[in-house]
């Protein structure tokens, strides 16, 4: 059993988020949902949902699981250190899209990326008319 410390600990100047919320926040970013990452480290939708809202305390050996699942270091997930995934807001369905576009064969890639290009153009064109 740990030994309670007879001086006060300083505080750790760390994320004001928990290390719950940083994994909800990374995965959305990632395009995943809570059962696609859960299958990926191996435990059921409803823990990775315990741990995600605090009600069950990540051990080590699970921290380990999430950072390597969501390939970030797990000062990243700890808020020790800052890798600029905290402060991107991804959209999800933009996410999984290009997740499955990157799927098709690359003639179809080809036609996609030729039309947004091609919605980029005519949107430039109505900015420029509406002037």
């Amino acid at each position: 059993m740990p030994q309670v410390p007879k001086k006060e600990l300083p505080p750790l100047k760390i994320s004001d988020k928990s290390i719950g919320e940083i994994i909800a926040k990374i995965r959305k970013q990632r395009g995943l949902t809570q059962l696609e990452l859960a299958e990926t480290i191996g435990i059921t939708r409803t823990a990775l949902s315990a741990y995600e809202s605090g009600r069950v305390r990540l051990y080590d050996e699970m921290i380990a699981r999430f950072a390597i699942a969501l390939n970030v270091s797990t000062d990243t997930l700890f808020g020790l250190k800052d890798e600029n995934i905290l402060a991107q807001d991804t959209n999800l369905k933009l996410t999984k899209r290009l997740k499955e576009l990157e799927e098709l064969p690359p003639a179809d890639q080809k036609k996609i990326l030729e039309h947004i290009k091609d919605l980029r153009a005519m949107n430039e064109l109505k900015e420029n008319q509406s002037k």
